[in-house]
């Protein structure tokens, strides 16, 4: 995985968690939405992962991530709004630098939301991606939580 950081919200507020700190000697399902609160993100994808959390965990998961490109305070807000708790840590790329080191930015221009990140599930072993499922533009299907149980 390339090396980077990620905005998180702390109890004392923003603060940044680096990929050595998220990845190191860790097994972590990383999964990356669109859009915090767009219909398929909120509907279905950030859901299944938090519907399926205690059975991805008990695979081996130390930590299931939610990365999407939007800021902090979005991040947090949408983690309230769909009450992920600890199950799941919101990770803000807010300019799309991590989503562009994986080669996986998506222009949604288009749609009036500028670059973001594809859609797409990595499980991470120890810093490496030992499964990378990446959506067909409009799908909604090998990034889903099942199939990433499937796949642990």
């Amino acid at each position: 995985m390339p090396s980077g950081a990620f905005g998180v919200m702390t109890d004392a507020g923003p603060g940044a968690v680096s990929t050595e700190d998220l990845f190191g000697g860790k097994k972590v399902v990383l999964f990356s939405v669109p859009g915090a609160f767009t219909p398929t993100c909120s509907m279905n994808h950030l859901p299944g992962f938090i519907d399926h959390a205690d059975e991805i965990l008990a695979k081996g998961v130390d930590t299931i991530a939610c990365m999407a490109v939007n800021d902090i305070f979005v991040m947090d807000a949408w983690g309230k709004d769909r009450s992920v708790g600890d199950k799941i840590s919101m990770l803000a790329d807010g300019n799309g630098e991590y989503a562009s080191a994986l080669g996986l930015e998506m222009d949604a221009t288009g749609f009036g939301m500028g670059m973001r990140g594809q859609r797409f599930a990595i499980i991470v072993d120890d810093g490496v991606a030992a499964h990378v499922a990446v959506e067909e533009p409009g799908k909604f299907e090998v990034s889903s939580a099942e199939s990433v149980l499937a796949n642990l």
